[in-house]
């Protein structure tokens, strides 16, 4: 049976300083999370060894970073692919929240890996290599 389904739907739960997240689907080879980021707050570098990612921005603007590049701005109706082994992170430097889907194929269980120091552009050739 199929139902629609909606972040007043699913449970949610928090990241980060004051982010939000609401899953939509969660399965092996498929996550569409919901996500909101208030003004100011940001992820921390990292990639993923298997999924693609694509951020789409429904409300505000999204800054996405990947490797050396500046934030890419993602707005409203707008957005992003991030194949995989892309060192990168997304971040909220407007004055508004920011509402916006990740959609990942296959689903990220397990497969984010953290990036502690060094230099994204570094890291980026190990993961890459």
């Amino acid at each position: 049976m199929i139902s629609a389904v909606s972040s007043a739907t699913v449970t949610s739960y928090g990241w980060g300083p004051q982010c939000h997240g609401w899953r939509l689907v969660q399965r092996d080879a498929l996550s569409v999370i919901e996500e909101e980021m208030p003004p100011g707050a940001s992820e921390t570098w990292h990639f993923h060894k298997w999924a693609r990612q694509v951020f789409y921005v429904l409300e505000g603007e999204l800054a996405v970073y990947a490797s050396d590049q500046d934030g890419v701005p993602v707005r409203a109706k707008e957005g992003i692919e991030l194949p995989p082994k892309t060192v990168h992170r997304v971040a909220n430097a407007g004055t508004v929240p920011v509402r916006f889907l990740v959609i990942s194929a296959p689903s990220t269980s397990d497969d984010r890996v953290q990036v502690e120091g060094g230099s994204p552009v570094f890291l980026q050739n190990e993961v890459q290599g």
